[in-house]
């Protein structure tokens, strides 16, 4: 046999689209960054942009002169790249498997929610991490009576940071978290809604409610993220695919990897709920 029919670019993009449709925390992460990143350990560049302050100007001195223009105080925060997750397995004759029809959506779609769980973990295990902003100083116990209390408290939080009402903000719970507030507030239940895609599950008080399989876990607490999209930064520069023969097997196989990382750029645009259940 030979390898002449196998096409990494299609499987590769095929990865990729597979990706996007599984990953629920990787959707709502800021994206626009600036380097060039090929290999593991090179840098990607998030640019940080300062807020102008807003001056008033007395009718009266509306021809005068204006104050000299402040100089932002912009800046960059840099990520290393380093995080690697890679598959590697056998497929008998590739030219025949590559002739079953279904054979490759069924391999691509199993390897892409394979890596869909790895990243979304990663991005989801943020929340444990020092840099991530606690709604309490300990897990606190959610109820049916006081989720919806605990939701609209973190919101209020991130308002005191100066999250504007018209900057959307997401909250992505486990499937536990998602079931109590949807007795607490049965409007969330949208089965027929548009949003109903990527994990989304209905709104809340302005929040997109999403579920995730994924969202972090540690002794019995639960780490939930309400956030904005520019709370975390997110670059996958890199999917590899390629077809190999294993020198002691009379078989075909592929190996591949993508290349990631992700980072808390604003810890004052998401608020973690660390909570518990009964």
């Amino acid at each position: 046999m030979s390898f002449k029919n196998f096409m990494p670019e299609v499987w590769n993009a095929s990865i990729d689209r597979g990706l996007a449709k599984n990953c629920v925390f990787v959707e709502d992460t800021y994206r626009r960054f600036e380097g060039r990143v090929r290999k593991q350990g090179d840098s990607v560049r998030f640019l940080q942009v300062a807020r102008p302050t807003i001056r008033k100007l007395e009718y009266d001195a509306r021809n005068g002169d204006i104050e000299a223009p402040e100089q932002l105080q912009n800046a960059t925060l840099t990520m290393p790249i380093k995080q690697i997750r890679y598959f590697s397995y056998e497929v008998g004759d590739i030219d025949k498997q590559q002739a079953v029809k279904g054979f490759l959506p069924a391999v691509n779609e199993e390897t892409s929610e394979g890596l869909a769980e790895e990243v979304d973990s990663y991005i989801s295990d943020l929340a444990k991490t020092k840099e991530a902003v606690k709604f309490a100083a300990t897990a606190q116990l959610v109820t049916k009576s006081s989720i919806l209390d605990a939701v609209d408290e973190a919101l209020s939080m991130l308002r005191k940071n100066n999250v504007s009402r018209n900057t959307q903000v997401i909250l992505t719970g486990s499937v536990d978290f998602v079931k109590l507030l949807k007795q607490a507030y049965r409007e969330l239940d949208t089965d027929n809604s548009s949003l109903i895609k990527h994990g989304r599950v209905g709104m809340y008080n302005g929040i997109i409610i999403k579920e995730s399989n994924n969202v972090a876990t540690e002794g019995g607490v639960e780490y939930i993220q309400l956030k904005t999209r520019r709370a975390i930064g997110f670059a996958k520069p890199l999917t590899v695919s390629e077809p190999f023969r294993p020198e002691k097997r009379f078989a075909d196989a592929v190996k591949g990897f993508i290349l990631f990382d992700a980072k808390i750029l604003r810890p004052k645009e998401m608020m973690v709920l660390n909570v518990k259940y009964k």
